[in-house]
């Protein structure tokens, strides 16, 4: 089992930025992947950013350029770096961790972006 703990969400006004952090625990396997998806109400969750251990990364179009996802492998944590952040980024954002076919989610982070 691998336990997932979000940090980071909150309100911030458009333009601005936050900073979204997972730390995995439990069974880590060290090859993995671990990545930030996010779920608006009525809509399907959908990946906003992905990296695997070996540091290859994964973009959703809508955020290229300005989200940044980074790993730390010792303390198994990823990090979201959201810049310009825009009302239409206002969602509920999920962690997940996935190994060897296993997939493990976070609790979600509520992240709200006023206009």
């Amino acid at each position: 089992q691998v336990q997932l703990v979000e940090s980071g969400g909150g309100l911030v006004q458009a333009g601005g930025s936050l900073r979204l952090s997972c730390a995995a625990s439990g069974s880590i396997f060290s090859i993995n992947a671990m990545g930030w998806y996010r779920q608006a109400p009525g809509k399907q969750r959908e990946l906003v950013a992905a990296i695997t251990s070996g540091g290859s990364t994964n973009y959703a179009d809508s955020v290229k350029g300005r989200f940044t996802i980074s790993r730390d492998n010792a303390k198994n944590t990823v990090y979201l770096q959201m810049n310009s952040l825009k009302p239409e980024d206002t969602t509920v954002y999920y962690c997940k961790y996935s190994d060897w076919g296993s997939d493990y989610w976070g609790q979600g982070t509520q992240v709200t972006v006023s206009s």
